[in-house]
């Protein structure tokens, strides 16, 4: 959750989703994972709502009427925020966020995903990918959160503002510019690493491959001693690494 690891309390959640036709099975599980994913971030699921819909709605993802369901459910659960199964395109989040009221953060998985990266980010070159993809998410989406950005961008909101220009006009440039700079900063990195595989050439490589929380950390421990983290979480590593096995 995004800010959730900067407080006392667990921010409690509920999450929303569209059951298309045919797709039951795949919609627990889709559900049963972002559970995960919440908990993963530090947020307590207290519901869930599940709307099923022969397509997603255009402009609300939901039906309105249902929207207005869920806003009701909220301020009866006490839920301060609502994660979306799918990915909601800048249209559909300024229209759901409109209905629902500035008291509620929206976020959908996308979102969540990215704020567990930054959580479990530890080298530079981690930080900066995730960095560069959350900036990258916010930008389109600046209609409807820019004045949250103080928050989620580390103080965006207080730059100085120049001739004609609205506060978020002002977020905007700033993003590009952050993009920009993360992107050097990204190519910098890859060509330091470059240089590392240069020195590694006569050695044989392995990678391991699979889906977050399948193992891998542990079977590199195994093989390797590696000392990676490990624990029964999605994402929790991130980061690459690199260990010689004799």
């Amino acid at each position: 959750m995004t800010d959730v690891n900067n407080r006392n309390d667990t921010e409690k959640v509920l999450l929303v989703a569209v059951e298309l036709p045919g797709a039951g099975e795949k919609t627990e599980r889709s559900l049963e994972e972002l559970s995960r994913l919440t908990e993963t971030a530090g947020g307590e699921v207290v519901d869930t709502l599940v709307q099923a819909r022969p397509t997603l709605h255009s402009i609300h993802y939901l039906g309105k009427g249902k929207l207005q369901t869920l806003k009701n459910l909220c301020e009866e659960l006490g839920v301060e925020t609502v994660i979306f199964d799918d990915e909601l395109d800048p249209g559909q989040a300024k229209a759901v966020q409109k209905i629902l009221g500035d008291g509620l953060k929206v976020l959908d998985r996308s979102a969540l995903i990215l704020d567990i990266f930054q959580q479990h980010a530890r080298t530079r070159e981690a930080k900066t990918q995730v960095a560069l993809a959350r900036a990258e998410y916010l930008l389109p989406r600046l209609t409807r959160q820019w004045t949250h950005l103080e928050r989620q961008a580390g103080g965006i909101g207080g730059a100085r503002r120049g001739p004609g220009e609205t506060q978020i006009e002002i977020d905007r440039r700033l993003l590009r510019d952050q993009i920009k700079k993360l992107k050097k900063e990204l190519e910098k990195i890859a060509l330091q690493r470059s240089t590392q595989r240069k020195f590694r050439h006569e050695f044989f490589n392995v990678a391991l491959v699979g889906y977050t929380n399948a193992g891998k950390s542990t079977l590199m421990n195994t093989l390797t001693d590696a000392g990676v983290d490990v624990e029964d979480q999605l994402f929790k590593t991130l980061d690459t690494t690199v260990r010689k096995m004799t």
